[in-house]
């Protein structure tokens, strides 16, 4: 029986795969922790809990008509973003995967009411950053696979991807990591304002209503109140979370939903990007289970 290991709201920012000079200059002269924390998140959890598998939800990939998770033997190539091509340029990624485990995902999705998720393996499937950017700093020899953000989804539907993901993992021999890649608050400043706003001091987010949502958010997940979380999206909504959340909101049900228990660890100080929210936490699983049984 396989078994989720740890899971992370991670952040992933172009600004983490800027070089030295330009990231420190963007924040006057001072090192951001998005990108130190990641290089700690490697040592102390990565690297120790040496996983199977890593499933990004990634909030960059949005699909229309179904969840699409990645089934390639490998993905490699050389990635360009079509929003930032002057910071993310023909940058070279090798990605193996994992077949059989996206297959069951959807073998499982096909098997639930009201469930789509399709395994896809075509070689010119693009990438997106919100997984690729992670991969300097946590790739070691672990499979990684996507799991996009269907722009068409609720908050039902985001449940219902969690619990088939769990149950995936549930009847596989993997040890797999979860890994929710996106913002919390998520409205940029204006072209002719942002330049202003690049220095990652939370006085730059956007507007003190997304500050403090993205408090009571952060706050909730290092106790450890899940529920809480899930419970106010309708609320937190108001502030524009990326990708409706749906990255976290199909991690948090992999791993139990409103009985998830798991306190969360700060991996970065809350941080701004022109205007959004970005945090890295991390949640270790506990020793009675997700949510405490």
């Amino acid at each position: 029986m396989g078994e989720i290991i740890g899971a992370g709201l991670l952040a992933h920012v172009p600004t983490i795969v800027l070089p030295d000079e330009i990231r420190r200059e963007l924040n006057h002269g001072k090192e951001i922790t998005l990108y130190t924390g990641l290089h700690q998140l490697r040592k102390e959890v990565f690297d120790v809990l040496k996983p199977d598998v890593v499933l990004v939800f990634d909030s960059h990939w949005y699909t229309t008509v179904e969840f699409v998770v990645t089934a390639h033997e490998r993905r490699m190539g050389y990635y360009t973003s079509d929003e930032l091509p002057r910071g993310m340029s023909s940058v070279p990624y090798d990605m193996p995967g994992n077949p059989d485990f996206a297959r069951l995902i959807s073998k499982i999705a096909d098997e639930t009411p009201e469930c789509w998720i399709t395994a896809i393996d075509n070689e010119h499937l693009p990438s997106a950053y919100a997984t690729l950017n992670f991969l300097p700093f946590l790739q070691a020899e672990e499979a990684w696979l996507s799991l996009g953000v269907c722009q068409t989804a609720e908050d039902r539907d985001f449940e219902t991807v969690g619990k088939v993901v769990a149950e995936a993992v549930r009847q596989s021999d993997l040890r797999v990591v979860l890994v929710a890649s996106g913002a919390v608050s998520h409205t940029f400043h204006k072209l002719r304002d942002l330049r202003k706003h690049e220095a990652a001091g939370e006085e730059h987010i956007f507007s003190e209503d997304a500050r403090l949502w993205d408090h009571r958010v952060i706050d909730a997940l290092v106790r450890g109140d899940h529920a809480q979380v899930l419970n106010e999206m309708d609320e937190f909504m108001s502030v524009r979370p990326e990708g409706h959340f749906g990255h976290y909101q199909m991690m948090a049900h992999a791993l139990g939903g409103v009985d998830c228990v798991a306190p969360g660890r700060m991996y970065s100080e809350y941080e701004n990007s022109i205007g959004t929210g970005q945090v890295h936490i991390w949640f270790d699983r506990p020793a009675t289970g997700w949510t405490g049984a």
